[in-house]
């Protein structure tokens, strides 16, 4: 176990509810792995003012930073006095570093996407690659800002236009919306960004598409399941989520997480087989 003592750095993450949430054992693993002083715990604040107070408490040094989640991100964007372009491009900010007064804000989801399809989809090449988003929320957002300046050509497929349309736009015009499930069947990726299982069919891309879901409950979702099936390479949500914890790791505790197999850890705390 890592030592903890009275210079121990202190991070976490923070949302409502939070309970659900991996980071800590993902995080802690890693503070344990590296023998760390110090330790990553889940801040559940009641509502935006228990949010301030913990933003409060990072201005003044009592702790290195937090991952943000939902429904503190607009409000943890909206606080920071710096940003990452990562951050600015999609006007969300899932990592807060407190350092000198200050809150300096990034965003790791579209950096999560990238590290998962370089793990699990290592014959993708994302340049030049088409890659449709299933989805115009923020996770696709996210996605969408880290392909792009990836080299990718992204196109967003949702059920209500006029919401990818806003996505597309505040990109400033580098990602485009789909008009129809039937044109994107060409696609080199197609990844789910929808809370809920999509109805695209898979059976209608090529044999060398590769298919991801940002879900990772179960591991491999009926959309993965279904790519698998048709013989579709598939990324699963939880390489993503360990993948957008590898930047949080070297911001807050400033080195880079220990090489050990933490995947297998939070497998078995899902319950999953390995």
């Amino acid at each position: 176990m890592s030592r903890i003592s009275g210079r121990a750095i202190l991070a976490g993450v923070v949302g409502q509810p939070i309970d659900h949430s991996l980071s800590p054992a993902i995080h802690n693993g890693w503070l344990d792995a590296a023998g760390v002083d110090g330790t990553y715990a889940a801040f559940g604040p009641k509502d935006a003012d228990g949010f301030n107070a913990l933003l409060n408490a990072g201005r003044a040094g009592l702790i290195a930073g937090v991952n943000v989640t939902a429904p503190f991100k607009e409000q943890a964007f909206a606080a920071c006095d710096r940003v990452s372009e990562a951050a600015r491009l999609v006007k969300s900010a899932n990592i807060l570093v407190f350092k000198d007064g200050q809150i300096h804000g990034d965003s790791s989801d579209g950096r999560g996407v990238i590290n998962a399809l370089s793990e699990q989809a290592p014959t993708l090449q994302i340049e030049g690659a088409k890659v449709v988003l299933l989805g115009a929320g923020g996770a696709s957002r996210a996605a969408a800002g880290a392909l792009v300046t990836a080299g990718a050509r992204v196109s967003v497929l949702n059920r209500t236009k006029e919401r990818a349309q806003a996505l597309a736009d505040d990109l400033g015009g580098l990602v485009t919306v789909a008009d129809s499930e039937a044109e994107t069947y060409d696609a080199d990726l197609v990844i789910n960004a929808l809370s809920v299982p999509p109805t695209y069919d898979v059976r209608r891309l090529k044999p060398t598409a590769v298919v991801m879901d940002m879900t990772y409950k179960p591991l491999i979702t009926p959309f993965l399941q279904s790519g698998r099936n048709h013989g579709l390479m598939v990324v699963d949500g939880l390489a993503m989520l360990i993948g957008q914890a590898v930047p949080s790791f070297e911001a807050f505790f400033a080195q880079t997480p220990p090489s050990i197999d933490i995947r297998s850890t939070i497998l078995t705390l899902l319950g999953e087989a390995r």
